[in-house]
């Protein structure tokens, strides 16, 4: 016979999202089963999270141990470095502009991972264990995840955070609609002897986004969007040869790049599932969308899931898997998600389109964000909170045009 245990939740995944998922669920009361294994230090890509994304960080407890490795994002442009007809202009947005200090912080992996899994570890109420999920088991009034050794965990509500390739997802039912791109994403970090300024900026190429993130002192980290074949070939490349084509392709922004070592590509994909959860499974993070890396948004996304799953769970607290939560988690989370991931989608499909119409789009749109400002502030609170930038841009135009009383 299976040993058994229970729990209020099963959290499947030990990314970044399913330790934040875990550590949630776990400080907002909830008996916390966590399965994945042990977090590695290998991950060289870096993270960075937005202002709100922070502040839910803190809440956690996590945000002490993470500030000291990040660097501020104070300044962050788009450079339309295509050599197509039709050009963009230079847009570039200053978190002054929305009183903010900083639009988020940038974060290497290995340092945020390494903070949740201590955090996690000391968290009252989880149990970790580092294996993976052999098989799911949903049903009407529970979902049971069986382990490699025989174990059966058993709880009300499964969390996904277990990837793009989820296997509670599919052990949901839940299909999905996956299209692959012909880009491969470098990410390396690299040296330069001129400082960022706390500047990011995000070149557009025919290929998709070169994007450099500042890192604390004179070091900054790239994420280099080309076609496959590219990558391998850049990956080939002997260090000074490739700091050479950073520094070319950056136009020599920041002065003479030396690459450090440690490089990896990741194919690119786009994935979104029919629904959001489903038979007692909630999905999270990149089980719940996949996007190429534009915007910064793939994590922050994953956050917001987060909290609006723990808050759905808190008003349900005798049946967090419940049909009823589980479809007030998927209304909720559908506007956000389709917005984020459609919005990364076109923008990136009218880099690799040499359609006239698309480049004539784009361009159009980046010239508007240049030069209009209230605009501009509407894009950069909503690009940091749905909701946001509309709630500002209502209150300015409540305060440019007051209601008249007295008048009919």
């Amino acid at each position: 016979m299976e040993p058994a245990e229970t729990a209020n939740v099963i959290v499947a995944g030990t990314g970044p999202a399913g330790l934040i998922a875990a550590l949630a669920m776990a400080r907002a009361g909830f008996s916390v089963q966590l399965v994945g294994p042990a977090v590695t230090g290998k991950d060289r890509r870096t993270t960075a999270l937005m202002v709100p994304a922070l502040e839910y960080m803190e809440s956690l407890g996590v945000l002490s141990a993470i500030e000291p490795n990040g660097a501020p994002l104070r300044t962050m442009r788009i450079v339309d470095a295509t050599r197509r007809l039709i050009r963009s202009p230079v847009v570039t947005f200053h978190a002054t502009e929305i009183a903010e200090p900083y639009f988020g912080l940038n974060i290497p992996n290995q340092h945020l991972n390494d903070a949740l899994e201590q955090a996690v570890k000391a968290q009252p109420g989880i149990v970790w264990h580092e294996t993976m999920v052999e098989r799911w088991e949903p049903s009407a009034d529970r979902v049971r995840a069986i382990l490699p050794d025989g174990t059966a965990l058993t709880a009300a509500l499964a969390v996904a955070a277990d990837g793009r390739l989820s296997a509670a997802r599919e052990a949901a039912g839940i299909s999905t609609s996956t299209h692959p791109y012909p880009q491969a994403a470098l990410v390396i970090n690299f040296a330069h002897n001129r400082e960022h300024g706390f500047a990011s900026t995000e070149f557009h190429t025919e290929t998709g986004p070169f994007t450099q993130v500042p890192l604390p002192g004179n070091r900054s980290s790239l994420v280099w969007v080309v076609r496959p074949e590219t990558a391998d070939e850049l990956v080939a490349l002997d260090d000074e040869t490739l700091s050479m084509r950073v520094e070319q392709r950056m136009q020599s922004m920041l002065g003479r790049v030396t690459v450090e070592p440690g490089r990896q590509v990741y194919p690119l994909s786009a994935r979104l599932p029919a629904r959001f959860a489903q038979n007692r499974i909630a999905l999270v993070g990149e089980a719940a969308h996949v996007f190429p890396p534009i915007g910064a948004q793939g994590l922050n996304l994953g956050i917001r899931d987060v909290q609006q799953l723990v808050d759905i769970a808190s008003d349900h607290r005798s049946d967090p898997g419940s049909s009823s939560a589980l479809s007030t988690y998927d209304r909720r989370r559908r506007p956000d998600i389709l917005a984020r991931t459609g919005a990364v989608g076109l923008l990136n499909q009218s880099l690799l389109s040499n359609l006239l119409p698309a480049q004539l789009l784009r361009s159009a749109g980046l010239s508007v964000l240049g030069g209009f400002a209230p605009l501009r502030a509407l894009f950069m609170r909503e690009g940091l909170k749905p909701g946001s930038g509309l709630a500002a841009l209502g209150s300015t135009l409540r305060d440019a045009f007051p209601p008249r009383l007295g008048t009919h």
